[in-house]
């Protein structure tokens, strides 16, 4: 029986573009869509329908696999959270040591499952309390640290080998994961018994957030330098989280902070790998950290390619052969820069949608914000919620039940390939270059999430994106929210501290161990056990910062913009 041309026409054309052009095309003429144009928060467009025929050629055994194994797109752990939830971790850190210890103790009375420190910005930028640029700051973004005594009362009555500890630091990071190793040799803890993080991420500092000490080449010597001292005397403990959150808060795409954190890792890697460390050994090391937006899916996607883009790449650069190096394991925060303080108690909800995609993603980690993080850090009841949060989404959700239970979806399957695919672009752009370093130091990076912030904004003033409470929905009426207030005496009573064991230590000892600091960074010989001693001599981390760039120089933005 012979069809007609128009009839053998309609039958090529797959189920798909059958659809759009005989029901889709007449029912939105009929009825036209909502907005002229459907995109993701990172503005690539979504089609009306996705099926079979977007990934006709996914193949499930390659691509996916299974949890557990290689290329874990669909988890790194064979049963994920059916047996063990992922750490609960809310960030935290403000005022004195002692009022931090004091919210450290509460959140672990309430579920905790992990602690993670937020420094203050003196303490981050490598300056002591007392230093004239740190007036009006200490104790106000977190928590003010200057030697070992204050580390030992932040973590006064915390069991060390029991609770692991984030500390989300990265020019000074040698410096302050020392003074957190001593405090656990004073209590006779061994080191092989400590587990936990320090950020530790010096590139992300010159692409983004800005809390360098040195220059860019210098900073990647003491992250190698954490590398090789971590990887054989610290064994449990991850000696970087290659952090993609900064980046994405200064405005990056969701592509932008995947490809540009996982380079950032390579790139260490590279460093690593040159230095004569053994990638079985400290690759397995390496820990990342995520932020996690509105876009829904677009961010469950980004973490399922992740992990799929870690496994390959260091499989065809090293065929390492320790399993371990190949899991790409990270934790995630929910997006600090999609808080309003319009209309805060919308956060909430925000939050709860942003923590969601995090665990359907499959993180091993997680912080959820507070509501008034937008006002001040948070008060220890918007705190307290932020953590129901995870925890009803673990115990009352079902979504910890299955493992990757989106697997398979037409549309999150092409969204991960797309964000595999635009991984690959930016790679061949940066390796263009010579690798990530040399392209930090052309500006490039910093260059293309200006140019995604200013594109994004342009949306929203346009209304094209909608921020409810902002720029759709607002009220003249204003919420009030009660915020936690950082009392006056905290700089007053931590210089008062600072002073007084300026003037009660070791002087001799604490000379000398500055003194082997210096020599050391001149040498290139190892860094970490010189610092160790340092902290253990009460040199400050002002102090010691100091050292290093006498020695290594200091690093002045060039502008790029």
């Amino acid at each position: 029986m012979s069809v007609s041309r128009g009839e053998a026409k309609r039958l090529s054309k797959t189920p798909k573009q059958r659809w759009l052009e005989g029901v889709y095309g007449p029912a939105t003429k009929r009825r036209p869509e909502r907005k002229p144009r459907f995109s993701t928060i990172s503005d690539d467009e979504i089609e009306p329908l996705y099926t079979a025929d977007d990934i006709a050629d996914l193949d499930p055994h390659r691509d996916l696999g299974l949890p557990g194994e290689f290329p874990y797109t669909r988890g790194v752990q064979p049963s994920m959270y059916r047996g063990r939830l992922w750490t609960m971790r809310q960030f935290a850190g403000f005022g004195s040591a002692e009022d931090s210890n004091e919210r450290f103790h509460y959140l672990l009375s309430q579920g905790v499952t992990g602690l993670s420190v937020a420094f203050d910005m003196p303490t981050l930028m490598g300056r002591d309390s007392d230093d004239p640029l740190s007036r009006g700051e200490v104790g106000r973004e977190g928590v003010a640290v200057d030697t070992l005594r204050d580390m030992e009362i932040l973590f006064d009555r915390i069991p060390l080998d029991q609770v692991t500890t984030s500390m989300t630091i990265n020019g000074p990071a040698s410096i302050v994961w020392a003074m957190y190793l001593a405090t656990a040799e004073k209590r006779g803890i061994a080191f092989d018994r400590l587990g936990g993080t320090i950020q530790n991420d010096a590139l992300k500092e010159y692409i983004a957030q800005r809390e360098w000490i040195v220059p860019v080449k210098p900073a990647m010597g003491l992250v190698v330098d954490t590398f090789r001292y971590g990887s054989r005397d610290v064994p449990r403990w991850n000696t970087i989280s290659v952090s993609g959150y900064h980046i994405r808060e200064a405005g990056a795409t969701a592509l932008q902070e995947l490809a540009f954190t996982l380079i950032d890792g390579l790139e260490y890697v590279k460093w690593g790998v040159a230095a004569g460390l053994d990638p079985n050994d400290f690759v397995p090391h390496l820990s990342f950290f995520f932020d996690v937006h509105n876009d829904f899916f677009e961010e469950i996607a980004k973490f399922r390619a992740a992990r799929r883009i870690w496994a390959r790449e260091i499989e065809r650069r090293y065929h390492p052969t320790n399993e371990r190096a190949l899991m790409l394991r990270t934790h995630a925060q929910t997006a600090g820069v999609s808080l309003t303080a319009q209309q805060p108690y919308n956060n909430v909800v925000r939050v709860t949608l942003q923590a969601l995609a995090a665990v359907l993603g499959g993180t091993q980690s997680l912080h959820t914000n507070s509501l008034d993080e937008t006002y001040a850090l948070p008060t220890k009841e918007a705190v307290t919620l932020a953590l129901r949060t995870q925890q009803l989404i673990a115990h009352e959700s079902g979504v910890a039940d299955t493992i990757d239970p989106l697997a398979g979806s037409y549309y999150l399957e092409t969204l991960t390939r797309r964000m595999e695919e635009g991984f690959e672009r930016y790679l061949g752009e940066i390796e263009g270059m010579g690798g990530m370093v040399e392209a930090v130091e052309r500006g490039y990076p910093q260059r293309e999430i200006t140019e995604a912030a200013f594109h994004f904004q342009q949306q929203v003033e346009e209304g094209e994106k909608v921020i409810v409470g902002i720029n759709k929905y607002a009220t003249g009426e204003k919420t009030h929210v009660p915020t936690l207030e950082i009392d006056p005496e905290v700089e007053r009573k931590q210089n008062a501290r600072l002073q007084e064991t300026r003037k009660t230590r070791d002087a001799g000892r604490w000379g000398e161990s500055l003194e082997a600091l210096r020599q050391a960074a001149k040498s290139g010989d190892e860094l970490m056990p010189r610092f160790l001693e340092a902290a253990r001599a009460n040199a400050s981390v002002g102090e010691q910062v100091q050292v290093l760039k006498g020695v290594f120089g200091e690093y002045h933005d060039p502008g790029y913009f």
